[in-house]
């Protein structure tokens, strides 16, 4: 309910600020409600610092997007509220207030300065257990500046513990001590082009530089930062990169990052090429845990069979990893990217089949597998049509399909050629369905 009442509160500052009055006459029914009364001090303290010459400058990236938000920062029960400006006048023009609820009022209860053009993003974490979250604000110096900053919030007195160039940054217990350390990826100011992720760990209540890695790709490379899990169970982060070699065919370069005290150790770096082993060719797919056995895989693409100019179409080799960065095979899927969907495929269809995508119309796409001998392709085995008309759903039943699944606009229907059942690597449908999924997009507003 305070969450509403803020967001009223925020939709409700420009009339406040054009003198408009609250009242409950019948000319005024459409009017916002009598906000609550400690919402009304904290917006008569709002528009002082906006008479003063300050503006908002919400965060531009992350989860956190308001330009007001309320966190229970100091874990007392009660919710303390950020406001973000911009004083343009100020040597530290960059201001986050904090305000302490007190009864019906909020009090103003600190600031904390920064430097720069604006606010890229902000996060709330209790990372050392102790109930009081952190603040991680990363501050624009300029486009292709940002510095990211911790800060601790004991009393709700800001205390900076950490202050780094910053590309992206993780959150993760490599040392798995039940606290949550820091990650932090940058170039190095010292050496043109190359990269690094920094391992900030606790020492008593500060948060320290305890070792550095070197990364593979370069900074404008970095594609994604995720924490994953080796076959041993122990915790890794994977930092993958989008390279382009002199072919101008994209590459993917994934750095598999442990912690073995005292150092953070990038497992697959080769030492003979200083680059990591795991580079494969760029399909926009990310490390994850394909089979649901609680082990992260990266993905390595391998060609299908084809004839002659034929189109490329590609299978997935999914592959873990144990501590010392051999990778162990585990999974194959053909994914199809375009119509959001993948097959978890039998192991023994594994150079024995390949396929074709006709997507000629806007409505109905289709994708047909085929068996093959050698580059030869023979017989038609299957199609999966991903179907997103008006009557997607009377088309998914006609013509011997059979439904797979139902997305809110689309629906994945299979039919099985005459003969498929004759197929020496046949599955029936219900093992297809099963192994068949449907590609959520996972909306985000912004990285770390």
């Amino acid at each position: 309910m305070k969450r509403k009442w803020l967001f009223l509160l925020v939709a409700a500052l420009p009339l406040l600020l054009s003198g408009c009055m609250l009242s409950a006459s019948v000319e005024d029914l459409y009017v916002l409600p009598q906000l609550p009364m400690e919402y009304k001090d904290l917006s008569a303290q709002i528009d002082e610092i906006l008479a003063d010459g300050a503006e908002y400058t919400s965060p531009a990236a992350g989860t956190n997007l308001q330009s007001v938000q309320l966190v229970d920062l100091d874990g007392d029960g009660n919710e303390e509220a950020l406001a973000f400006f911009r004083s343009s006048s100020e040597e530290s023009p960059l201001k986050i207030y904090i305000f302490r609820g007190k009864g019906d009022t909020y009090e103003q209860a600190t600031i904390i300065n920064g430097s720069g053009t604006s606010i890229n993003s902000i996060q709330y974490v209790d990372m050392d257990g102790n109930g009081i979250q952190e603040i991680l604000v990363v501050w624009r110096v300029s486009a292709e500046v940002q510095t990211m900053c911790v800060y601790s919030m004991a009393d709700l007195k800001p205390v900076q513990l950490v202050s780094s160039p910053y590309s992206r940054y993780s959150i993760v217990d490599l040392d798995e001590d039940g606290v949550q350390e820091l990650l932090v990826v940058h170039s190095d100011e010292s050496e043109s082009g190359a990269t690094l992720a920094d391992y900030y760990d606790w020492d008593g209540r500060s948060l320290l530089l305890q070792s550095t890695a070197k990364l593979s790709m370069s900074v404008a490379e970095l594609q994604w930062i995720q924490t994953g899990t080796l076959q041993s169970g122990d915790p890794a982060v994977f930092v993958t990169g989008r390279v382009t070699g002199v072919e101008e065919t994209s590459r993917a370069v994934t750095d598999i990052l442990v912690y073995r005290q005292p150092d953070l150790t990038n497992i697959v770096l080769s030492s003979s090429t200083g680059v990591s082993s795991e580079i494969f060719r760029f399909l926009n797919l990310q490390p994850t845990d394909i089979n649901n056995d609680g082990v992260t895989e990266v993905p390595m693409p391998a060609a299908l069979p084809g004839e002659g100019g034929d189109e490329s179409y590609w299978k997935i080799y999914w592959r873990s990893y144990d501590a010392s960065g051999t990778p162990e095979h585990q999974a194959i899927t053909y994914h199809n990217l375009t119509d959001s969907w993948y097959l978890l495929v039998p192991e023994e269809w594994d150079g024995h089949f390949t396929v074709r995508q006709d997507n000629t119309s806007n409505t109905e796409h289709a994708t047909t597998f085929y068996s093959v001998s050698g580059d030869r392709i023979e017989d038609e085995l299957l199609t999966v049509y991903t179907l997103t008309g008006s009557d997607r759903e009377s088309q998914a039943m006609k013509n011997g399909k059979t439904i797979l699944r139902r997305q809110p606009t689309t629906v994945y229907a299979v039919r099985f050629a005459p003969g498929y059942d004759q197929w020496r690597y046949a599955i029936d449908e219900s093992s297809f369905t099963e192994r068949f999924s449907a590609i959520v997009t996972q909306w985000n507003m912004g990285e770390n």
